[in-house]
């Protein structure tokens, strides 16, 4: 399963090569997907928006490619039914909410597939509910899929967010955890330990 097996601060130099990568790279999920086409937009555009990040930071062509496909990689259950993902999700977080699963899951089949990169997969996993582990991938992530220019709620404000991006993503990220622990805190639901323990993360490294 996901967590005993994979580092989540180890890459793959050689994921730009998996077949999968390469194909959903290409415009061609795998065959395994369920996504419909509104989905499959949304992934693009966040794989969009990580790769011009990631080319704003300066970083490698193989950098990149990793941004991009982790944008186009994280929805790709996010349609399944959740008690069916439920029985493929490490037990650990198989009591999740059904519509927290399609990340684990994700992350799961492509780890089953040989997607061998620990960053990568710990960021498609935990992307909706961030994760104390979460590099400056997992984190770009978090903030690419709320601030995804296909998204029409809370225009100015993500705008502002977007602006700053990618210079000041710590800062970016902290404020959108902030707002996703206050909506939940204000709907009287529940707020998993691994979101506290990300949000307590960002504080101590603020300081």
């Amino acid at each position: 399963m996901l967590a005993p097996t994979l580092d989540p601060t180890r890459s793959a130099p050689e994921l730009h090569v998996h077949d999968i990568v390469r194909q959903i790279l290409a415009g061609t999920p795998p065959k395994w997907t369920e996504a419909g086409e509104s989905r499959l937009q949304h992934m693009r555009r966040v794989g969009d928006l990580l790769r011009a990040w990631a080319e704003a930071l300066g970083l490698d062509e193989g950098e990149c490619v990793r941004w991009e496909a982790a944008g186009r990689l994280h929805d790709l259950l996010r349609d399944a039914d959740p008690e069916v993902l439920r029985s493929r999700v490490p037990p650990a977080l198989s009591g999740w909410a059904g519509p927290l699963l399609h990340g684990p899951a994700a992350a799961e089949r492509l780890r089953v597939e040989g997607v061998d990169d620990g960053e990568l997969l710990t960021a498609v996993a935990f992307h909706t509910v961030g994760d104390p582990r979460f590099g400056r991938l997992g984190r770009a992530l978090y903030a690419a899929d709320f601030l995804e220019p296909g998204r029409s709620f809370l225009e100015e404000w993500r705008a502002e967010l977007s602006a700053r991006m990618p210079d000041d993503l710590d800062g970016v990220v902290m404020e959108i955890a902030r707002a996703r622990i206050s909506n939940r805190l204000d709907r009287g639901d529940r707020v998993l330990p691994r979101t506290l323990d990300f949000w307590n993360s960002l504080v101590d490294e603020s300081r």
